[in-house]
C-alpha cells in the first residue's frame, strides 16, 4: 500500500504519545492539574450554554449506541460482499473499544472530576475515556473506508468531514458535561488512532487482496 511507512510512523508517534500519557496519569497525575484546569475553562468559555446539544451528541458514542451502530454497519458490510472490512470493524470495536478499553479502566482506576457538576451519570473509571475510544474508532474507520458509500470526491469529502466533526464534539461533550478529564479523552483519542494508523494499512493489503481473488473467481 502507498504510504504505508507514513501511516505507521504517524501511529508509532501517536502511541508514544499515549503511553507518556499512561504513564503520567499513573505515576505523576497531579503534574496535569494545570492542563486540565486550562482546557476545561477554555471549553466552557468557547460554548456557552450548550447543554442541550453536548447531552444531545454524546449520546453517539454510548455504549448501547455504539454497540448497535457497529452491528448495523458490520453487518451491512458483511452482506454487501466487504467481509475484509467488516472484520476489521468487528476487531476494532471488540478488542479495542470493548475489552481494551476496559481492561485499562481497570488498570488506572483514576476516578472522574469532582470539582464540576456531572450532567450525565457515569459509573465506570475515567482514564481513558471510552466515548473518545469508541467514537475515534467507529467513526474513525467509516472515515476510512467511505469510499465504499461515496464514489464521488465530493460526497466522500463532506461525509468525512463530518464524522470528523462528529468525533470532535463528543470528545468536547464529554469535558462539557464533567465527566471527564480533559487528559482522558486526549488518551482515547489517541488510543482509537494509534489502533486504526497501524491496522488501516494492512487492512488495505487483505483487501485488495480479497478482491482480487473475487474478481479471478467470476472470470
Amino acid at each position: 500500500m502507498k504510504n504505508k511507512a507514513l501511516y505507521q510512523l504517524i501511529g508509532s508517534f501517536t502511541l508514544l504519545f499515549f503511553a507518556a500519557l499512561c504513564y503520567i496519569v499513573r505515576f505523576y497525575p497531579e503534574t496535569l492539574t494545570g492542563f486540565d484546569r486550562g482546557i476545561i475553562q477554555a471549553v466552557h468559555r468557547l460554548y456557552p450554554q450548550m447543554n442541550g446539544y453536548f447531552l444531545w451528541v454524546t449520546k453517539f458514542a454510548n455504549p448501547t449506541t455504539i454497540t448497535l451502530l457497529s452491528v448495523v454497519f458490520i453487518g451491512l458490510f458483511y452482506f454487501n460482499k466487504q467481509k475484509i472490512t467488516a472484520l476489521w470493524l468487528a476487531i476494532t470495536m471488540a478488542l479495542i473499544s470493548g475489552i481494551g478499553n476496559h481492561l485499562l479502566k481497570l488498570f488506572f482506576q483514576r476516578a472522574r472530576p469532582t470539582h464540576l457538576p456531572h450532567m450525565v451519570t457515569e459509573h465506570s473509571f475515567s482514564f481513558p475515556s471510552g466515548h473518545a475510544t469508541a467514537s475515534t474508532l467507529l467513526y474513525g474507520t467509516l472515515i476510512c473506508v467511505m469510499a465504499l458509500f461515496f464514489k464521488e470526491r465530493t460526497p466522500r469529502w463532506i461525509a468525512q468531514c463530518i464524522a470528523g466533526l462528529l468525533i470532535f464534539s463528543i470528545i468536547v461533550s464529554r469535558i462539557y458535561l464533567g465527566v471527564h478529564y480533559p487528559s482522558d479523552v486526549l488518551g482515547g483519542a489517541l488510543l482509537g488512532s494509534s489502533w486504526l494508523l497501524f491496522t488501516y494499512p494492512y487492512y488495505k493489503q487483505k483487501k485488495l487482496a480479497y478482491d482480487l481473488k473475487a474478481i479471478r473467481r467470476k472470470r
